[in-house]
């Protein structure tokens, strides 16, 4: 594929996507014709006022004149300018000559839009003690770019909200600063954008393309590791950048000392700017985003019950994919299964009923109890033991704690010992608070009922 051909092929994927999205806000699509007539049609040629589309055959050629109104619609919302479309079959394609041959094809893919997701931005970014410190990072970056941390890197977990930070600087810079030019990128396509232009002969003008941004975004740059030509170009890129006052903003899932395969000199550039790191969402945060979810579905939180959001939230707060994943299928389970017009407690066990794992009772072992409880919980057992003070991990730790004293009666010293060396009175008061809450708050009773099952213990 040559960089016009993927160049074109990012445009296009793209543009699908809201071309469904749009048909059926118009009811005039659904998947099934989507998948059918749309799917398989490509972007030959594009230029600054018209679209050259290509489709296999009549039948999808004609659905697709039908619709016009939203491809058009669709790939101009994608060009961020007024786009028409001319689409044909692949039968007619030999008599046309395409725009193309008389244009040079781009030394990238797709410089000349932002690539940005348009849906993140900081407005519909749930701020908690979990990414508070990035988000205002983020947040500088995008109000005085280049000025205040060069570069900025994000690291965290997978689905914590480091691409909807990405992107929310990036729509921040273009919405107050439109003479700027913003590029949101992937790693991966980095990669392949380096390594088209170099079989082109491009690579030059890739270079000079990229030092004319003034915000780089770059998404997953752990994947950046072990791609030896593409480390070369990148250290060059960044360097003109930086020492231009250009902004700079890196994700990955980890720190950037942490990453192997990376060049030590990578490594030192992407540590002299502000790291900053991303942690699971703690339980209050996980509920507003859980309603901010629930808004975005056009859903009336009042018809679920505040115990209910507070079920998910302790249960699936590892990341916000989790929480959105978990939240769906209780939406889909309430539509399907239940007769009652209120998502109530009872609902949302049933709905999560049986998705953990059970451990036998005769093998129980602190470290069992610490899976069971860091699963029920939506963690890791790294999260459980380690020295992280947020609400739901250090819950769910004093809860798992209490398990052990519980059932298999140890002693408060082995027990803080398997909690990352912890001293005995922290054990002693973590046990305390389960045990008043036990007393006090249905919630506890709840999942210590559901824990021990799960455990197959009583």
């Amino acid at each position: 594929m040559t960089v016009m051909d993927s160049y074109l092929s990012d445009i296009w994927k793209r543009t699908l996507t809201l071309i469904l999205e749009k048909g059926k806000q118009q009811e005039k699509l659904d998947n099934l014709i989507f998948n059918q007539f749309f799917s398989d049609s490509k972007l030959m040629d594009l230029d600054e006022k018209k679209a050259l589309v290509v489709v296999p055959g009549y039948i999808q050629q004609t659905i697709m004149m039908q619709n016009k109104e939203i491809v058009e619609e669709a790939i101009s919302e994608v060009q961020e300018r007024k786009i028409s479309c001319e689409i044909i079959m692949e039968s007619q394609l030999q008599k046309i000559r395409p725009m193309a041959a008389k244009k040079k094809a781009p030394a990238i893919t797709g410089l000349n839009t932002t690539n940005l997701i348009p849906d993140y931005t900081f407005d519909n970014f749930v701020v908690g003690g979990s990414n508070r410190e990035s988000h205002s990072a983020a947040l500088a970056c995008a109000y005085n770019p280049g000025q205040f941390f060069n570069p900025l890197f994000i690291y965290g977990n997978s689905g914590l909200g480091k691409t909807h930070l990405l992107n929310a600087i990036g729509n921040y810079v273009s919405a107050h600063a439109p003479d700027k030019k913003v590029y949101y990128t992937t790693s991966e396509d980095f990669v392949n954008a380096v390594v088209n232009s170099i079989k082109n002969g491009q690579i030059q003008e890739f270079k000079e393309e990229m030092n004319d941004l003034d915000v780089l975004l770059v998404d997953d740059i752990q994947f950046l590791a072990g791609k030896e030509k593409s480390h070369e170009t990148f250290f060059y890129i960044f360097n003109e950048l930086v020492n231009n006052k250009k902004q700079i903003c890196l994700t990955s899932d980890r720190h950037p000392t942490e990453i192997k395969g990376l060049e030590e000199r990578l490594i030192s550039r992407f540590s002299s700017g502000l790291s900053v790191g991303v942690d699971s969402p703690e339980f209050e945060t996980s509920v507003a985003i859980l309603k901010v979810k629930l808004e975005k579905q056009s859903v009336d939180p009042s018809i679920i019950d505040d115990d209910v959001l507070a079920y998910i939230a302790s249960n699936f707060s590892q990341d916000v994919r989790k929480l959105e994943g978990a939240l769906n299928r209780l939406l889909f389970y309430s539509i399907n299964f239940s007769n009652s017009t209120r998502i109530d407690f009872k609902t949302a066990v049933s709905a999560f009923r049986g998705q953990a794992q059970t451990i036998d009772k005769n093998d129980l072992t602190a470290s069992k109890i610490i899976r069971c409880v860091a699963d029920y919980y939506g963690l890791t057992k790294l999260q459980l033991v380690s020295k992280t003070r947020t609400k739901n991990i250090a819950t769910a730790r004093h809860m798992a704690m209490y398990l052990c004293r519980k059932h298999l009666d140890m002693p408060y010293v082995k027990i803080g010992d398997e909690f990352g060396k912890r001293d005995h009175s922290t054990v002693m008061s973590a046990c305390e608070k389960v045990e008043k809450g036990l007393k006090n708050d249905e919630t506890y009773r709840q999942a210590v009922g559901e824990l021990e099952k799960l455990m197959q213990v009583k």
